[in-house]
């Protein structure tokens, strides 16, 4: 069984900062990418930033560029969100997600294989 638990949302004001932890826990698995996907309510879950293992890379969505940043470690499975510059349109609840196949469309949501529970981020005005 393998599990991925997110941790660090909260309530914030506009213009403040959060960081986000995700790490997986339970079986081994060899994971090829990891992103951040959210969802506000009554909208579809949309990807945010995304990281490649193999190559390093990393994708973002034009509504985080320049305010957020992934980073993490692939031998312990784990990705950060450092959310900065925080807008009430990023209250969401946010989603780590990793993937296990070699092919893959890295802002896929229906790439991914493995998901976490959720964290709750909520930014006032």
């Amino acid at each position: 069984q393998v599990q991925l638990v997110e941790s660090g949302g909260g309530l914030v004001q506009a213009g403040g900062s959060l960081r986000l932890s995700c790490a997986a826990s339970g079986r081994t698995f060899t994971s090829y990418a990891m992103a951040w996907f959210r969802q506000a309510p009554g909208k579809e879950r949309e990807f945010v930033t995304a990281i490649s293992w193999r190559t390093g890379d990393t994708y973002y969505a034009d509504s985080v560029k320049g305010r957020f940043t992934i980073s993490g470690d692939n031998a312990k499975i784990t990705v950060y969100l450092q959310m900065n510059s925080l807008k009430p349109e990023d209250t969401a609840v946010y989603y780590c997600a990793a993937v296990v196949k070699r092919t893959y469309s890295i802002s896929q949501k229906g790439s991914y294989d493995y998901w976490g529970q959720g964290t709750q981020v909520t930014v006032s005005s």
